[in-house]
């Protein structure tokens, strides 16, 4: 049956092909979602790992400066390092906007640091440091920007000293990382129309121009241009420290929500990949029912066009089940090409995503063993069919 099975294949070899070939497309966007999802959940533990912070303090009652809006006074860093166990505090701010790359812009988000405390870029693959308060950018390699580049980020211009890897926010943007003072001028700067409208506003108001008060319309307005708040606190802990005590002591005596690196991790992946991973599992699923559609229907087809040789075969006395492993390994090597070609096409484009790719061998084996399950399965339809035909039917003509 093995010879029979070859020389229907050999047959129609084209159109078996083709129909390998389709299939392997189907199972190479499959192993490319999964890898995505990979790809998705690598970023958010490298994005933290980078930062190398203990513990991130931020708002009370939320979930941190990715997953929820959190807004913290510019001065509590101050507080938390006079803290038992804490050896480094530092600000950081995070804003998403557009950015122009010479004719196009790229989507990106803006990260305030501060140089020399926890939230500066560390792991650089060209350039330096930034060592200028103002006006100079670290920008991630996906950004297309190179060392000596200039940025233009709301009115000022930033010149690109560094670049950085696997640098990416949640949702897949590169980040750009820029002093906290121009951050956080960037994240509240308002137009001039704003502007002069706030102005006016406030010297209309009665309140601010009480005669014996001087210098309070001045002052209310330069509170209201200013900005002295920042997303979130990085904090390392001294060695020897556990850090979930310091971050319950945080907690506890400073009124704000204190996180673990793991527990920023949780979050992260948790959280905000977790809608990400429900779409990629519907979509795996589709893929699978639509794999096993067109597996079903080529074997099926295959099957109709060889009802009168599968007649002479019952007509002989050839068992059942030796004509229902024909068609097994038909639909078995149906899917064997399909994930060869699947597989080498996924590893061929993976780089070339927007999103970072990660194919990972055991992926590769549960696809594997899902794809000969589902060229089973689909196997049934022919083995139906095959089983079904009467031994007449080679006499009949």
């Amino acid at each position: 049956m093995i010879n029979l099975a070859s020389r229907d294949i050999a047959h129609g070899f084209g159109r078996y092909l083709l129909t390998g070939l389709g299939l392997g497309l189907l199972i190479g966007v499959t192993l490319s979602m999964a890898g995505i999802y990979r790809g998705m959940v690598d970023d958010a533990k490298a994005l933290l790992e980078s930062w190398q912070a203990d513990i991130w303090v931020v708002q009370q009652h939320t979930l941190g400066p990715f997953a929820e809006s959190s807004s913290l006074h510019d001065d509590v860093y101050r507080g938390l390092r006079g803290m038992p166990g804490v050896a480094e505090a530092g600000n950081v701010t995070f804003l998403t906007m557009q950015v122009k790359r010479e004719r196009s812009e790229v989507r990106v988000m803006i990260s305030g640091f501060e140089p020399g405390r926890p939230g500066e870029p560390t792991l650089l693959t060209a350039g330096r440091p930034v060592t200028r308060s103002h006006y100079e950018a670290i920008a991630d390699v996906k950004t297309g920007f190179n060392v000596g580049d200039r940025i233009r980020i709301r009115r000022n211009e930033y010149t690109v000293v560094g670049l950085t890897r696997r640098m990416v926010s949640s949702s897949g943007d590169p980040m750009v990382f820029i002093p906290l003072k121009d951050a956080q001028q960037a994240q509240f700067l308002k137009d001039n129309e704003a502007i002069r409208n706030d102005r006016s506003r406030l010297a209309a108001n009665p309140a601010l121009n009480r005669p014996g008060v001087p210098g309070l319309l001045d002052a209310v307005e330069a509170n209201q241009f200013s900005n002295r708040n920042v997303n979130a606190v990085l904090v390392r802990v001294q060695p020897g420290w556990d850090r979930q005590l310091v971050a319950e002591n945080i907690k506890r005596w400073k009124y704000l929500q204190a996180y673990t690196g793991e527990e920023m991790e949780e979050v992260l992946v948790g959280k905000m990949i977790a809608t990400a991973a429900r779409q990629i599992a519907v979509f795996l699923v589709i893929l699978a029912l639509v794999s096993a559609a067109i597996v079903a229907l080529i074997i099926y087809t295959m099957t109709l066009a060889k009802i009168k040789e599968i007649a002479v075969l019952k007509l002989i006395g050839t068992r059942n089940a030796t004509i229902a492993g024909m068609i097994l390994q038909e639909a078995l090597g149906l899917g064997l090409i399909g994930f060869v070609i699947g597989k080498l096409l996924a590893t061929l484009w993976g780089p070339h995503f927007p999103r970072y790719v990660v194919l990972l061998t055991e992926d590769a084996v549960r696809g594997f063993i899902v794809t000969m399950v589902i060229c089973t399965i689909a196997s049934i339809l022919g083995i139906r069919a095959a089983l079904r035909v009467d031994p007449a039917a080679a006499i009949g003509g």
